[in-house]
């Protein structure tokens, strides 16, 4: 099977599933278990006709996103940077890259960095957890500045918390990596408003901002190419991804949601 076939085989069984879920859980499945180099081939065609604006390809590369950004890929991820630089495959190279950041986001301050308090006493971890699955608006604001990973990864699960939540939680500075990579590792990622909060925060995890990065709407894509407060690397790669992205046709202001 060549790289086109195996590219177009991938597209095909990621969509055949419903779930988004086990679309991410079906694509870590795949990028396990493929021999690397026809892994690295096949992802590069995904991406270079997602960049082209390909609604099969765009769809499935959101899970595809989704899989490299959990825990435990860095080492996947790395060969697969390899086998782009090595067999120059530009498209792949840039869902992969790493882009270098040229000053260290500022510190967390020591008040966001407290735990949770109720009634004057700090809260244990395993009691932050536990509230975070209650259902009160309140309880859930409050426990959005937890500095704990995970505490947020089970707030983001609560049907409590909304969008502009989600969206006030990725846009914080200064953030904490741990948290905003909870974030970009959530269903809420596939929202665009929050994709590009995340990519805009300096202290997401570059290696996350960069994947989210190539999933950015055209006009979210300039405006992040123009952000100061981005890290240049990331700012480059925006770059590269609108000078990717197929004309825009006679009245048409956006390439789609997706």
């Amino acid at each position: 099977m060549d790289r086109h076939a195996r590219a177009a085989a991938l597209v095909r069984a990621t969509l055949s599933i419903g779930d988004s879920g086990l679309r991410v859980g079906y694509v870590a499945s795949v990028v396990r278990t493929w021999p690397l180099q026809a892994l690295a081939h096949a992802l590069d065609v995904v991406c270079e006709r997602a960049e082209q604006a390909e609604t099969a390809s765009r769809e499935a590369l959101v899970a595809i996103v989704d899989a490299l950004n959990a825990a435990g890929m860095d080492e996947l991820v790395q060969g697969l940077r390899e086998e782009a630089a090595g067999d120059s495959l530009l498209a792949l190279e840039r869902l992969v890259r790493h882009p270098s950041r040229s000053l260290e986001p500022t510190a967390v301050t020591a008040a966001r960095q407290r735990a949770a308090e109720w009634n004057g006493r700090p809260l244990t971890l395993g009691e932050r957890k536990s509230l975070a699955r209650r259902t009160d608006r309140d309880t859930m604001q409050r426990l959005l500045g937890d500095p704990h990973p995970d505490v947020i990864r089970r707030c983001l699960r609560n049907r409590y918390v909304t969008e502009p939540d989600v969206i006030r939680l990725a846009a914080r500075r200064p953030g904490r990596a741990e948290v905003l990579a909870e974030v970009a590792r959530s269903d809420w990622a596939h929202r665009p408003r929050v994709r590009l909060a995340l990519v805009m925060n300096p202290s997401t995890p570059l290696e996350l901002s960069g994947r989210i990065a190539g999933l950015l709407l055209r006009q979210d894509l300039l405006l992040v190419a123009r952000s100061p407060a981005v890290p240049p690397g990331v700012r480059a790669l925006c770059l590269e991804h609108l000078g990717r992205r197929p004309p825009v046709q006679a009245g048409e202001g956006t390439d789609g949601p997706h």
